[in-house]
């Protein structure tokens, strides 16, 4: 239990500015990676149309992009699809609520790591920005949590305020 309280625990700074100016990337980086990049390749409610997604369902192109990136992706590919479409998808649910942030957090690292250095590296620099971009939030949101406008935050304050 306590290393739940301290995954779940927001670090909190002094002013409430300063935990606003935080959670503004946070929920921005949640709602692209739910809305635009999971959406495209994970069935969710707001998945478009015209993807023919079942819930909870990966596209069906995406496993065979997985499986060329050789070695133990290439073993397991559905999982590793599955995988990393339902972190980007519900980890960045997770992310924009700031509900179970770190572990959300850690998630997107592992998968931004893919897509950088499996996928996007051999077409250049550029095309690995978006995926930098989300590697770098999550890495900050693992270290420092949800901070005040989290849910993280209201069940830190309910579940272990002693």
């Amino acid at each position: 239990m306590k290393i739940l309280k301290q995954i779940t625990k927001p670090i909190l700074l002094p002013h409430w500015w300063q935990d606003t100016l935080l959670a503004i990337p946070r929920i921005v980086c949640g709602f692209l990676l739910t809305s635009s990049f999971g959406a495209d390749k994970f069935g969710l409610p707001w998945s478009p149309a015209d993807k023919n997604l079942g819930f909870f369902e990966v596209a069906y192109w995406f496993p065979n992009d997985v499986a060329a990136y050789g070695g133990i992706f290439a073993i397991a590919p559905t999982f590793f699809a599955w995988m990393g479409a339902f972190s980007e998808a519900v980890g960045g649910i997770f992310l924009l609520f700031g509900l179970q942030t770190r572990i959300a957090s850690f998630l997107l690292i592992c998968t931004m790591l893919v897509a950088i250095f499996m996928q996007q590296i051999n077409n250049g620099m550029w095309n690995c920005l978006p995926a930098m971009g989300f590697l770098w939030a999550a890495i900050f949101y693992m270290i420092l949590g949800s901070g005040k406008f989290g849910l993280d935050y209201l069940i830190s304050r309910k579940r272990y305020s002693n």
